[in-house]
């Protein structure tokens, strides 16, 4: 194994356990003698800035959140930002318009979020996630704003028909079966590392990843060392380079242990 400058670790269900809503002990004290090692730590995450809150005392590098799409440097700079195209938008304001098959949808924009509708899939989610939802707004109040992602409450079933027709240059990233975060084409967790990688001048070879779901799986593939939970889906498992313990067994700090990475 060669030398590691930089991991990368996804909030929900790999640092934050879905039990507690907190980052285990264990993993803040891990990541705490990962960084006086000198290796950098970033988040990556599928939630928008807004939605972090749940990290408590753990200190990190830099952030990719909106699953790649929007990053950040660790004094806060923007590293790289891609928004959903204004035809899209259009076209999904469109529709959940006209009242027909329309689902609620948390508009992530630039400057704000809100959500067109609470219904019992989103104060569910609410629940798990332990966040608090954003204001509710007609889907209308997005046209002409900037938006990241749009956090569409659809079920699988639909999904392929939704993203071709109201979506189709955007990238779906599901990793609940209740809601699916939809974010411009061509990005995911992989090119939001690349973009933090040029930024700081740290080769990919020398990066590991830890992920639990779907959208961890672009990540956990693109680098050399991709770590997922013992929580994490099957099909993350399959791929990874290493499956550790979960979230609430303590698992960041024994894979950071197994790879000697800390003491």
């Amino acid at each position: 194994m060669g030398a590691v400058r930089a991991v990368f670790f996804d909030i929900d269900g790999t640092l934050v356990s879905f039990r507690t809503h907190r980052v285990p002990q264990s993993a803040l004290d891990a990541v705490a003698a990962l960084r006086r090692r000198g290796v950098k730590v970033y988040i990556a995450t599928g939630r928008p800035l807004p939605f972090i809150d749940n990290l408590g005392d753990l200190e990190y590098d830099g952030m990719v959140t909106v699953t790649g799409a929007h990053c950040f440097a660790r004094d806060g700079k923007v590293i790289f930002q891609r928004s959903v195209s204004d035809h899209s938008v259009e076209r999904v304001v469109a529709h959940l318009m006209c009242g027909e098959d329309a689902y609620p949808v948390i508009f992530v924009c630039a400057d704000e979020m809100f959500v067109t509708d609470i219904n019992d899939d989103v104060a569910e989610v609410a629940r798990l996630l332990d966040i608090r939802m954003p204001p509710v707004r007609p889907a209308s109040h997005a046209l002409g704003k900037e938006v990241l992602q749009l956090i569409s409450f659809f079920d699988a079933e639909r999904e392929s028909r939704l993203m071709s027709e109201l979506m189709p240059d955007c990238t779906p990233m599901r990793w609940h079966p209740l809601f699916v975060d939809v974010i411009a084409g061509g990005v995911d967790k992989s090119v939001g590392i690349d973009r933090v990688l040029a930024y700081e001048g740290i080769s990919l070879d020398e990066v590991m990843a830890f992920g639990d779901g779907g959208n961890d799986m672009a990540m956990l593939t693109h680098v050399p060392y991709g770590v997922a939970m013992g929580n994490a889906c099957d099909e993350l498992k399959a791929v990874a380079h290493y499956v550790t313990a979960s979230v609430d067994d303590d698992g960041v700090e024994k894979a950071l242990r197994h790879f000697g990475l800390i003491d």
